[in-house]
């Protein structure tokens, strides 16, 4: 029998909480948009590893925040500098990685054949084959939104794009993937509009093996990071839509990490 961790934050029965919960290095912690119960519960204290964790939670959106919501039924946070190693307080050569899963079924892929600058260079499916995003007749464009490359990497595949460098003190690279078929085997959505409103569910996602096998840019020739995810949540960023209401229930949220 496998035995776990977990590391659990759960509102008071009698209640629901609105917002997002977000494990950090410090802790796990919570943080609302709006806070209805009257308090959570921490249970241990570890970073998440990929590959071998898994996050379950039963969520319900009510309202999405219009149709440029980028609701998030995960969203990762890590850092690692492009060697591999660990981030050490320098913003030159530290850089922040994102991985998430947009759920809002208004949200297309901008990763076609015709665009690859915001395709990851390669998708590996989850019996380890890695398809070049060259292979049209292979690669899983409609999986992913969009990627984006840091902007201190040195050895990028032609084409690309950088992230944006205003919204981070340091650099950034930006994995935000769709409901697909290619996620299904890791729990995730495999088709828009599952887990969206009118459609309550609860998931329970191997995020670890997923972000595991996801790129992320590194030096060539250089060790693999560790792949250590200091903030895990979901929630919303809502883009150029006024006056929009987002509106999600999260009564228990569990991540789970195999004793080792």
């Amino acid at each position: 029998m496998m035995h776990t961790n977990r590391l659990k934050c759960r509102s008071n029965p009698a209640n629901i909480s609105l917002g997002r919960w977000v494990y950090t290095n410090a802790g796990f912690t919570y943080k609302p948009n709006k806070l209805v119960s009257d308090g959570v519960d921490v249970h241990y204290m570890q970073i998440p590893e990929s590959p071998n964790f898994k996050v379950r939670f039963p969520l319900n959106v009510i309202n999405g925040g219009g149709p440029s919501s980028q609701f998030y039924l995960m969203d990762m946070g890590s850092c690692w500098k492009n060697d591999g190693k660990p981030c050490d307080g320098n913003v030159t050569s530290d850089v922040t990685r994102y991985s998430e899963m947009i759920i809002n079924p208004n949200i297309s892929s901008w990763c076609h054949p015709t665009n690859l600058n915001v395709c990851p260079p390669y998708h590996t499916f989850p019996d380890g084959t890695r398809i070049h995003r060259n292979d049209t007749a292979r690669f899983p464009y409609a999986a992913y939104h969009l990627y984006c490359s840091p902007g201190n990497a040195e050895h990028l595949e032609v084409p690309y794009s950088l992230c944006d460098p205003y919204s981070n003190p340091q650099p950034q690279e930006i994995l935000q993937i769709l409901p697909h078929p290619v996620w299904g085997e890791y729990g995730y959505p495999t088709k828009q509009g599952e887990g969206w409103i009118g459609d309550p569910r609860t998931w329970e996602l191997d995020v670890g093996r997923l972000s595991q096998s996801l790129y992320f840019y590194q030096d060539p020739g250089t060790s693999p990071a560790r792949r250590q995810w200091m903030s895990i949540d979901l929630g919303t960023e809502i883009f150029k839509a006024p006056n929009q209401v987002a509106e999600w229930t999260v009564s228990d949220f569990d991540i789970i990490i195999p004793e080792q």
